[in-house]
């Protein structure tokens, strides 16, 4: 519904837009606004039509081109899910999750739909992840003593979950490479800590409010190795010339990848897995999610093309930066901050907004990295909590969004620290 509103904004808005800066160059010497309407002006209703056309047919070259890549990736994902990666995932964090669920029994079935879920999240599967997410949250809610109010444990499940932690981020990589991204991973590295920073925001908004102890010992070590991961990654790259960060971190992460595709392999060679026919399979469904992406991406790309070409876009980012300008010098983030407005509201919406940032400031600029990484950073808080809380009947979601939120907000300012870090203007 929220989407709904704003696609219509899009269009209403440019619409006013638009109107005015018409009146305004017709009766412009009449109001003594020569300065102010120029002739471009003159044919801003014909730029609005233009781009309805140019984008629809931008979202459909993309399209095309996201078929294969997606196909590539997703059945790469099937490989590793029937290879046992999902499982594997599943027990290397089950004692943190006994930790962070203290309200569960420990023989529930929920334990293993949530970390399944999380682990097919963190390697970019959602499709498994959804069906797994709603599993996990319906075995918890037979646990629920209030059946209509959110517990404890749905509510530190579903924050983790719109925290969004991505090792793998498939369609961000996909999107940066069908708009001729040079590198479409040297965003990998960055998106991983960004969206490391928002997991530890969320969970610890929650584990306050729920008065678990992060320093419980098991609690503790696992946040002290990842966080000392994190903080290495971080410290090494710091150490770096500004020059020499790009290829770096794309080095680094194309490397990953590479192991992470390679373990797969191998890991489905030992279960016995045919693996050509694992990838086959998993392309078929690839080829299914890039062919469904494409209405919403004529949708979103057209709005956002008219919105664009009304004027409107760069009067809400000049407003913007004007307020940024009051306590900082550095306003180039200001571009990318559409899209990070989006996302806790729509996927697809975002997705649009980072397609058309790429479109209009190139894949490799500043402007085309920050928004894939804030693309990756945060989840659709909105939609996560409306479906899965819908799900199993709980109109009472108590603190659950905000505490989402600022999970949200936590990854956008990393992502856009991180990205001045990694990608230096």
């Amino acid at each position: 519904m929220v989407l709904n509103y704003i696609w219509i904004g899009f269009f209403l808005v440019a619409f006013i837009v638009a109107t005015i800066r018409t009146i305004g160059y017709y009766f412009r010497d009449s109001i003594g606004a020569e300065w102010l309407f120029d002739e471009s002006n003159a044919t801003v209703f014909n730029d609005l039509v233009q781009s309805t056309f140019e984008m629809a047919e931008t979202s459909v070259d993309i399209s095309i081109y996201l078929i294969g890549v997606m196909a590539l990736w997703m059945g790469i994902m099937k490989i590793g899910e029937q290879g046992g990666a999902v499982k594997g995932m599943a027990w290397i964090f089950g004692p943190l999750f006994r930790k962070l669920f203290p309200d569960i029994s420990h023989n529930s079935s929920a334990h293993g739909s949530m970390l399944m879920n999380f682990s097919a999240n963190m390697l970019g599967l959602d499709n498994a992840a959804t069906p797994l997410g709603l599993k996990a949250m319906s075995e918890l809610q037979e646990e629920n003593p209030t059946k209509d109010k959110a517990s404890d444990s749905q509510i530190m499940f579903m924050v983790l979950n719109t925290s969004g932690l991505t090792l793998i981020p498939v369609s961000v990589m996909a999107l940066r490479a069908s708009e001729g991204a040079a590198n479409p991973a040297d965003v990998f590295i960055p998106i991983l800590l960004a969206t490391y920073f928002s997991t530890l925001i969320g969970l610890s908004v929650v584990a306050i409010k729920q008065k678990i102890s992060l320093l419980n010992p098991t609690v503790f070590l696992y946040l002290l190795s990842i966080s000392t991961a994190i903080a290495g990654i971080i410290w090494y790259f710091s150490s770096l010339a500004p020059e020499q960060i790009g290829s770096y971190s794309s080095i680094a992460g194309n490397g990953i990848l590479m192991i992470i595709i390679t373990l797969f392999m191998v890991l489905a060679l030992t279960k016995k897995v045919n693996v050509y026919d694992a990838f086959i399979e998993g392309a078929k469904d690839g080829f299914s999610v890039a062919i469904k992406i494409i209405p919403y991406l004529v949708a979103m790309l057209v709005a956002i093309g008219v919105f664009r070409a009304s004027g409107a876009m760069e009067f809400l980012i000049e407003g913007i930066k004007w307020f940024v300008e009051l306590f900082t010098v550095r306003t180039e983030f200001v571009e990318g901050l559409p899209t990070a407005f989006m996302k806790p509201l729509s996927g697809s919406g975002a997705r649009g907004m980072m397609v058309e940032a790429m479109h209009t400031h190139g894949a490799d600029s500043f402007v085309g990295r920050l928004v894939s990484t804030l693309q990756g950073s945060t989840e659709t808080t909105f939609y996560v909590l409306a479906v899965y809380f819908g799900s199993i009947g709980v109109k009472n979601t108590r603190y659950a969004l905000g505490a989402g939120l600022m999970a949200d907000l936590a990854g956008i300012i990393a992502a856009i620290i991180i990205s001045y870090m990694f990608f230096p203007i």
